[in-house]
């Protein structure tokens, strides 16, 4: 497949313009224009390049890529050394943030309710990142040994361990700054991947309880489901490399 038929075919499904986001979806970096192995990963870091060259990819599809609001416009140091790595073996690197924690089907919130057996999961209708779903299997300390067993990583638990775990909220990677929407709701859990000291506050005094599961262990699903879904569409040959973060 050549690359600007790969581009398209995820722009389809995708859609990344329909987003503002806080770096540009697509592609990032290009390399050779026929693709016929792709590399997924969470994070575009120096170990996945790496992986990816070994590998012999001639492209990279990643949740968190490069060139990020706010960040230093020079391309110097770790990023001039990634960049390098990249153009130095002609392997493409495409990334998709927003577009990929918002998709219905195989986005990160998505593909965390799939993991996690949530029933009628759905965005909120005030926040499309904000999801929703129904669970009512046990109480909060049992969800949270089911989100470490599927995910493998303990989650942190603030609030009240044996409140029952009927409805269910969550957004994946740094969102806790959602609680308080969650909240609104009336939810008995919130999940995301990380945690801010006044979460603590929040889940006592209101009685939700929060699940600080992970930025990484939340977001992998998404873009492994991404791959899966290009190898099954185009006949490529994808391979996700889940490279151990503990954040």
């Amino acid at each position: 497949m050549q690359l600007t038929e790969l581009l398209a075919v995820l722009d389809a499904k995708l859609e990344p313009a329909r987003f503002k986001d806080y770096a540009p979806n697509g592609l990032q970096v290009e390399g050779r224009s026929e693709v016929r192995k792709i590399v997924t990963g969470v994070t575009a870091s120096q170990a996945l390049i790496d992986a990816a060259i070994a590998a012999q990819a001639d492209a990279i599809v990643v949740h968190h890529g490069y060139f990020w609001k706010n960040e230093a416009a020079p391309i110097v140091g770790i990023k001039r050394q990634r960049i390098a790595s990249l153009l130095q073996h002609g392997i493409s690197l495409l990334a998709y943030h927003l577009p990929l924690d918002a998709h219905p089907e195989l986005g990160n919130n998505a593909q965390l309710a799939r993991q996690l057996g949530i029933a009628n999961p759905q965005p909120t209708a005030t926040e499309p990142l904000l999801w929703q779903g129904d669970w009512g299997q046990g109480t909060a300390a049992d969800f949270a040994a089911q989100l470490a067993s599927r995910l493998g990583r303990t989650p942190l638990l603030l609030g009240n361990a044996q409140r029952r775990a009927r409805h269910i909220a969550w957004c994946t990677g740094g969102a806790q700054g959602y609680f308080e929407q969650a909240i609104a709701l009336g939810v008995d859990v919130f999940i995301s991947g990380e945690v801010s000291e006044q979460n603590l506050h929040l889940a006592e005094e209101t009685g939700v309880v929060f699940l600080a599961a992970g930025h990484h262990a939340t977001e992998r699903y998404g873009v492994k489901a991404l791959g899966e879904w290009l190898a099954t569409e185009c006949a490529l040959n994808v391979q996700f490399i889940d490279l151990y973060n503990p954040v």
